[in-house]
């Protein structure tokens, strides 16, 4: 991966279905189906549906705690 696209990744605030499946190294129908039970919250712009940045952190963030049982 290219440095400009490092960066271009760092700034981004919203992710698409495949760009956000793709940083949780899962598939778009796993993601689908975090989405569907509440797991990871999405958004609509329009017609589209996006997944902020943030909501992808915190969902990592709640699955380390529930699988260790303590703060990281």
């Amino acid at each position: 991966m290219s440095q400009a696209t490092q960066i271009q990744e760092q700034r981004q605030v919203m992710l698409t279905i495949p760009e956000a499946a793709q940083r949780l190294s899962i598939g778009r129908s796993m993601l689908y189906e975090l989405m569907a039970s509440g797991a990871i919250e999405s958004v609509h712009i329009g017609r589209l549906r996006r997944i902020p940045l943030d909501c992808l952190n915190e969902f990592v963030e709640r699955c380390r705690h529930e699988q260790h049982g303590q703060d990281l």
